[in-house]
């Protein structure tokens, strides 16, 4: 008889390749990939229907240290090859590995279109504002004033939020994480597979070269409570070291402001709750910026919908049927023939 023994559990060992890892020490990305592979552990993915696809810079790196399939492509183009693919075989986990300027540069317009047509993959977006790979040059992320080699001046365009844009673009699942947050952000890379369809995570990353610090004004440990806020859903918005502080909206206008519960008249019930499936509250959410307000961090939007492979097959399945069932020799005789000479 034969006796058919259970695989061993995988580790996040062994969802990592034998190719050294080169990005620069102290980079965020080494943080990234670890959680990355403690999330496929958790999840036990399977390695040969596991793929990453990243296009162009320090971020595109990624899919040779992983041990799944993977496809390093060229700039601005992940996401229309991750298309192709989940569409040639939708049983692959298709996830999209991203930097900020190959993602919103010459990519924002393939990542808007994957974005709204709900392809069923996961977008990771590393968001470091700047070009790291290209030594240096401002970023469509780069804050104003960000003087690099392309700015030396200081740049005068205005960044484009990632979460904002992808939330306008239509995508139905948006979050954000931090580089250093390594208890997080596995939990959020499971949230995002766990999703049916385009799901969209922002990862704020430190290049300890060309950037380092550009978010240590609430990253650093003494700055997290204060600077930061974990958003759950069904949870009032609080934080702050003893959760006083909260988000409510302005009296009479769709704005959020600071304030603090036990003051002027302020209680609990006063703050906003959480609601993941509310577009304008995770618009919102987006939108609040250091230092003015904490940096919202966790799943902003989660709302799935019909995804586009499925639309895709269900579409075919459809012409199939309604096509009259005939022979392979009736279709080979069938409309006009050509004679080769």
């Amino acid at each position: 008889m034969n006796v058919t023994t259970r695989p061993e559990k995988l580790t996040p060992k062994d969802y990592a390749s034998d190719q050294e890892v080169r990005w620069c020490p102290g980079c965020g990305d080494y943080a990234i990939v670890r959680a990355m592979q403690s999330a496929l552990a958790e999840m036990q993915a399977p390695l040969e229907k596991t793929v990453f696809i990243s296009g162009i810079g320090c971020a595109a790196r990624f899919p040779y240290y992983m041990s799944t399939y993977g496809f390093h492509t060229i700039h601005g183009r992940a996401a229309a090859i991750a298309t192709g693919t989940k569409i040639a075989n939708p049983e692959l986990d298709i996830w999209v590995i991203s930097g900020d300027g190959d993602s919103l540069s010459i990519g924002g317009n393939h990542l808007m279109h994957v974005l709204r047509r709900n392809v069923d993959l996961q977008y990771i977006l590393f968001n470091n504002e700047i070009y790291g790979l290209t030594k240096g040059q401002y970023s469509p992320t780069s804050r104003v004033g960000t003087r690099s080699p392309s700015t030396p001046a200081g740049s005068i365009d205005a960044p484009v939020s990632p979460t904002e844009f992808a939330i306008g673009c239509g995508a139905r699942f948006v979050a954000r994480g931090i580089d250093s947050q390594l208890k997080q952000l596995p939990q959020l890379f499971m949230r995002a597979k766990k999703h049916k369809g385009a799901s969209f995570v922002e990862v704020l990353q430190n290049c300890i070269v060309y950037a380092d610090g550009i978010y240590a004004d609430f990253t650093q440990k003494s700055m997290v409570e204060e600077k930061q806020i974990a958003v759950e859903h069904g949870k009032p918005l609080l934080f702050g070291k003893d959760r006083t502080k909260g988000i409510r909206l302005k009296p009479g206008r769709m704005e959020v402001e600071v304030v603090t519960v036990g003051a002027g008249g302020i209680e609990e019930k006063d703050i906003l709750v959480h609601d993941e499936t509310n577009k304008m509250m995770a618009h919102l959410l987006a939108s609040m910026e250091s230092p003015e307000f904490p940096v919202a961090v966790g799943v902003l939007y989660c709302e799935p919908g019909p995804t586009y492979d499925e639309g895709v097959y269900h579409q075919l399945d459809e012409a199939i049927a309604a096509q009259p069932k005939a022979s392979m020799n009736d279709l080979l005789r069938a409309g006009s023939t050509w004679t080769v000479e």
